[in-house]
């Protein structure tokens, strides 16, 4: 038999967050964010239960390139725009949508020959500081990118660096208003934003956790009320089980010592499977449906949970890591990370079904 580590896609969870990103987003087309292969859930896995989508967005073109070949014949849009002047010959072939964030960009758009006019996405700095022009050069820009016969349509773009903060977009969305620019469609909000800042969503909206059923902030809390549904399961068994004296010492490290009779149950699931290795003790599980906390130290292939609150928990009983019962924003808040790292660090060793 195979180890019993298994993580499940559940598509239904794509179809019902799409519908609710729609209510959310009023009149705005929707970017279904899928770079990071889908966050870890598999492009090729996922990709036609978002079909409802008015476009895809992602990071590689290799993705790109796969999204048409499957078939996919709306818009693709490159976040990060080109690496290099030939991938220009890739998105014209294509017909992808290009972020522009740097001069170097538009030269090649202008100097290279194309078949047809590319659509872009011209990213302002709004004040992330990460990509993308200065305000002060912005409407410059705009009325140069319009003169190359190269470029078909101009979109305005950016990003909220605090959508899933108290600090908010207020800061950053003033930047936006302050350019005047109503002549331009918009692509602001990413998750946070269409959750939170209706007044943010513009023309285009970039979803992205919330599609995957996580928190943009974290903390499932702060969406429990919204009506996500995760995507992802990820569980195991329990494979051994002991039955401890007060002031046994557990795992590597010796971290955890018990602290009167316990049992305690082996998990066939470790770092090794993309389970944060520095999850303390008192993280949550599920065992047989019944929440309980982590002990000690994750090794690479196991961890141990308290089996006191499901006295029933044997060899073989289910262990839900993180999934339908157990938010994945909970665990990785007690392991001091967010969702998104949790989901896109499931282990390629990880068998994966579709359900």
């Amino acid at each position: 038999m195979p180890r019993p580590i298994l993580a499940t896609i559940h598509l239904d969870a794509f179809h019902h967050n799409l519908a609710i990103i729609r209510q959310k987003a009023g009149n705005s087309k929707v970017w279904s964010v899928v770079k990071a292969n889908a966050y870890g859930h598999g492009l090729d896995r996922i990709w036609q239960s978002l079909m409802q989508t008015d476009g895809f967005a992602l990071l590689d073109m290799n993705e790109a390139i796969y999204l048409r070949e499957q078939g996919w014949q709306g818009p693709i849009l490159l976040l990060e725009g080109f690496f290099k002047p030939a991938d220009l010959q890739i998105i014209d072939e294509h017909r992808l949508t290009t972020a522009v964030h740097s001069h170097w960009q538009l030269e090649a758009i202008e100097k290279t020959r194309l078949d047809n006019p590319i659509d872009v996405y011209l990213k302002l700095n709004s004040g992330m500081n990460r990509l993308g022009f200065t305000p002060e050069e912005f409407p410059q820009l705009v009325s140069t990118v319009r003169g190359i016969k190269n470029v078909n349509s101009v979109t305005l773009m950016t990003h909220f660096a605090n959508s899933d903060h108290e600090v908010g977009v207020d800061g950053q969305f003033a930047a936006v208003e302050r350019l005047q620019m109503n002549s331009l469609p918009h692509c602001l909000a990413n998750s946070g934003a269409v959750l939170w800042y209706p007044e943010t969503h513009g023309d285009w909206v970039r979803p992205g956790i919330i599609l995957y059923g996580a928190s943009p902030s974290g903390k499932w809390r702060d969406i429990e009320e919204v009506g996500l549904k995760p995507a992802m399961t990820l569980q195991s068994e329990i494979i051994a089980v002991h039955d401890l004296p007060k002031g046994e010492k557990i795992g590597y490290g010796s971290r955890y010592t018990t602290q009167q009779p316990m049992r305690v149950g082996t998990v066939a699931c470790g770092y090794a499977d993309g389970y944060p290795r520095h999850a303390p003790t008192g993280t949550p599980v599920v065992v047989d449906g019944v929440r309980t906390r982590l002990l000690g130290a994750i090794s690479m292939d196991m961890l141990s949970v308290d089996l006191t609150p499901c006295p029933q928990a044997n060899i073989g009983s289910t262990v839900e890591l993180w999934g339908q019962k157990l938010p994945v924003d909970e665990v990785a808040e007690s392991a001091g990370t967010i969702g998104y790292e949790l989901l896109c660090a499931l282990a390629k060793r990880v068998p994966v079904v579709v359900a």
